[in-house]
């Protein structure tokens, strides 16, 4: 069977033939471009294949001997709905705005104590701030009813209380390594928010009684904006709304007791405002100021007193022990107000450095009456002597007196005398009667134990009147204000 001219047969071994002798009927032009076109899809062939990504997992079948788990890293997902809707509402207003006032609950945690200072009348306190408030515009769904904790970055976006310190010279929020604060939100929209901040504030003082004295100082919290029809503080938990560390301690003070209150407080421009205070209340150790300066001024005032036992005419003596203890005593006093603020009242310590100061100062006006009185004293006794010169000329024994009284037997031969012209015993009273043998060899001896025995007489008898009652009236004086100042200041 013959197939017609023009017309291929489909299958057969005709269809070969046919196909070469169409090649060989083909122009030259035509059977270059069919054969590159071969070698292009003969190269393309020979190309691994690359798969395309189909964001689909199980693209291919898992073998039935190990199932591998996917690699959770490398799954793309979507853009996260965010859960608090920040964007959705106007912050710059307060929550419930237009409603009642929104309660503020605050609670502190005093970390630390830093220092008291007397001169600037301030304390430095380290302390955990937490406020505690409701915004319902922050709530959010959840299955598990967990909060979210957030840095302060959000607080930037977010109504937070404008709570600041009354009566604060600086504060700061710590920030390192980054800022120290904490959001807390809660599905049903309550926010905890809390800082570490460390806060300078006065403290007023009364130094009446320093250093036996107890101070009470008072860090005070308030809303700087919003009155109290707008926002109402409170103490979360009552008196258990303020923990602090027990490690807290001062080297000045004993720490007695925390306590917390809450008042109004109004301004004649703005409005009443809701205030809370942090009360402290400060005992002041008196250990320290027992030996840096009554001690001190104790011992100055007793060694005044030494004074009183040296002899009338040991004027350098006196005089340079009465200049000491008067000195020391001032420098005593301006150390002390150095470190004090400068105070328009008297305070205790004042008191007894004082009373210490006028002790030390009229033992040295003790001895310059002791010294004025025995120059007195022996001028009066002098003048008679230099009248009536005592003439001891006796032959066989010569005898004068230091003092330029006669003997008793010079003074019956002076019986011619008028009484007016002649010393009385109450004049020579308070003088030595040393009597210097001068008649023979055989007194040499008993001279020698009549000096001897007098030495004791004299001594006594030198010591002015004053001096005795200062040796008890000075003592005696100075323990009764002892007594009188510790109980009345301690």
């Amino acid at each position: 069977m013959v197939e017609p001219a023009g017309i291929c047969p489909a299958a057969g071994p005709w269809k070969a033939a046919c196909s070469i002798t169409d090649v060989h009927r083909m122009p030259y032009f035509s059977r270059l471009i069919l054969f590159l076109f071969c070698l292009m899809v003969l190269a393309e062939s020979r190309k691994p294949r690359k798969r395309r990504w189909t964001g689909q997992l199980g693209a291919s079948e898992p073998s039935h001997l190990y199932k591998k788990n996917p690699d959770m890293t490398k799954i793309r997902h979507g853009k996260p709905q965010p859960l608090l809707r920040v964007d959705d509402h106007d912050f710059t207003m307060r929550p419930a705005f237009g409603g009642p006032a929104i309660p503020v609950g605050v609670d502190v945690q005093v970390e630390s104590l830093d220092s008291i200072s007397e001169v600037d009348m301030d304390f430095t306190m380290t302390l955990y701030l937490r406020h505690y408030w409701k915004d319902e515009r922050l709530a959010f769904p959840s299955a598990s009813n967990k909060s979210m904790t957030f840095d302060g970055r959000l607080v930037k976006k977010i109504w937070v209380p404008d709570v600041f310190f009354v009566h604060s010279k600086r504060s700061f929020i710590h920030d390192t390594t980054t800022d120290n604060i904490m959001l807390r939100v809660f599905p049903d929209g309550q926010v905890l928010y809390s800082m570490r901040i460390t806060v300078t504030a006065m403290c007023n003082m009364d130094f009446s009684h320093f250093p036996l004295d107890s101070q009470t100082c008072s860090l005070e919290l308030e809303s700087y904006a919003y009155t109290d029809e707008d926002l109402m503080l409170y103490w979360k938990n009552g008196d258990e709304s303020l923990k602090t560390d027990e490690k807290i301690s001062l080297s000045q003070f004993l720490i007695q007791k925390f306590h917390t209150t809450s008042r109004l407080a109004f301004y004649s421009s703005t409005g009443w405002y809701n205030r809370l205070y942090i009360n402290f209340t400060l005992r002041r150790h008196i250990f320290f100021f027992l030996l840096q300066t009554y001690f001190p001024a104790t011992l100055m005032v007793m060694l005044s007193w030494v004074s009183f036992w040296i002899d009338r005419r040991a004027v350098p003596a006196r005089v340079s022990l009465g200049i000491t203890t008067v000195l020391t005593m001032s420098t005593i006093i301006t150390g002390v107000n150095a470190s004090m603020p400068r105070v328009s009242y008297i305070k205790a310590v004042d008191i007894y450095l004082w009373v210490s100061f006028v002790f030390v100062f009229l033992s040295v006006l003790e001895y310059a009456a002791v010294n004025y009185l025995t120059t007195v004293q022996e001028r009066k006794a002098r003048k008679p002597q230099e009248k009536f010169p005592c003439m001891c000329g006796m032959l066989h024994s010569r005898t004068m007196t230091l003092d330029g009284s006669c003997s008793e037997s010079e003074a019956n031969s002076l019986a011619g005398y008028p009484r007016s012209h002649i010393l009385t015993e109450e004049e020579r009273q308070d003088k030595t009667g040393v009597h210097l043998a001068l008649n023979n060899e055989s007194s040499s001896s008993r001279k020698k134990g009549l000096l001897k025995g007098q030495v004791g007489l004299r001594i006594f008898q030198n010591t002015h009147a004053i001096d005795k009652y200062s040796r008890l009236i000075f003592p005696a004086s100075y323990i009764f204000f002892n007594l009188i100042y510790w109980s009345v200041f301690a």
